[in-house]
């Protein structure tokens, strides 16, 4: 891609289709005031002043995606309940399609619950299964990853670990992907974090790197992080690993170069949602060709920009490109 500037690639983003399968949820947030104790046991009694839904997990990422004027197409299993149906409710407002989603009597949609008083989280309540799919879910959401593959860009996992990327399934899709020549990027937790051999981007956070290299010590320097990294390459055959590390930034490790890029200061409100949005940002930019030092650095500031606000929110695409052009990341294309 013929890049000329910060305008161009977000231009550039416009026409991407983008292809999401993984976990689904639903968040619910209950807003209210603590006033008292309650006089039955030494928790606070919430007066609840409001609630709201919002789209969760591999919804989040097709939100933040259509936030930057991609297509997302979103595939994934829910439950044939009241939390299945308000989350498709939520996908038709925010104009989302819903063709790619399967669903299941047996298996419930998941939804996590928080009470918050102010901007203070005081509880979470989680409702979910993390069941693998039963092989006739498995066919039916591959049918339509499959349908859905052959428009796509770009191909993101994104696993929750609540059962719906099957080992199978994952290394159906990737070989789909590869015949395709389409990118498949990875945003992974523990139980399938060997799994994915064959993708194109790796991106977990600095945790699930030391649970998925079953590390005793824990890496504190960027040398030590580094090292870990070098020695995830070195046991897991993908094309690139981005390693966030919320204030200390990303690492990005290939076959050619490992960058570290530190992250900008931020007033941070809630770290919720960012590393959906930082997979977003690195998937579109992987699917323009985009080099990987201005990739971390755009995914960085992305990350960053959401962080300042309370919940899961979608990036706000001007405010990214407004930094974008700040921080200069022109000079990196």
């Amino acid at each position: 891609m013929a890049v000329k500037s910060i305008q161009t690639i977000f231009e550039g983003f416009r026409n991407i289709k983008a292809l999401i399968v993984g976990d689904v949820m639903l968040d619910a947030y209950i807003w209210g005031d603590v006033s008292r104790i309650s006089p039955e046991a030494p928790v606070p009694i919430i007066k609840t002043t409001g609630k709201e839904f919002r789209l969760g997990g591999a919804a989040n990422v097709a939100l933040n995606l259509k936030a930057l004027g991609a297509i997302p197409i979103l595939c994934a299993v829910i439950g044939a309940d009241y939390e299945g149906d308000k989350l498709l409710e939520r996908m038709k407002v925010r104009k989302i399609s819903s063709s790619g989603i399967v669903r299941s009597n047996p298996r419930p949609t998941t939804i996590k619950t928080r009470i918050l008083s102010g901007y203070q989280h005081i509880v979470r309540m989680d409702s979910e299964t993390d069941v693998l799919l039963s092989a006739n879910e498995e066919k039916a959401l591959l049918d339509k990853v499959f349908e859905s593959m052959t428009d796509a860009d770009v191909v993101i996992f994104e696993d929750y670990d609540k059962g719906t990327l099957t080992k199978s399934l994952i290394l159906k899709i990737i070989r789909r992907a590869s015949e395709l020549k389409v990118p498949t990027v990875v945003d992974p937790k523990i139980r399938n974090f060997h799994n994915y051999n064959g993708s194109t981007v790796f991106k977990p956070n600095l945790q699930e790197l030391v649970e998925g290299l079953n590390l005793t010590e824990y890496p504190e320097t960027v040398n030590e992080i580094i090292g870990a990294v070098n020695q995830l390459k070195d046991i897991i055959d993908v094309g690139e690993i981005f390693l966030t590390l919320a204030e200390k930034g990303v690492i990005v490790k290939n076959n050619r170069e490992v960058i570290h890029i530190p992250a900008h200061v931020r007033t941070i409100s809630d770290v919720s949602g960012a590393g959906d949005t930082m997979t977003c940002i690195i998937s579109l930019c992987k699917s323009l060709g985009l080099n990987p030092t201005f990739t971390a650095e755009l995914a960085n500031i992305g990350g960053g920009l959401v962080c300042e606000h309370v919940g899961v929110v979608p990036i706000n695409r001007n405010k990214l490109m407004e930094d974008a052009i700040k921080y200069e990341l022109e000079k990196m294309l």
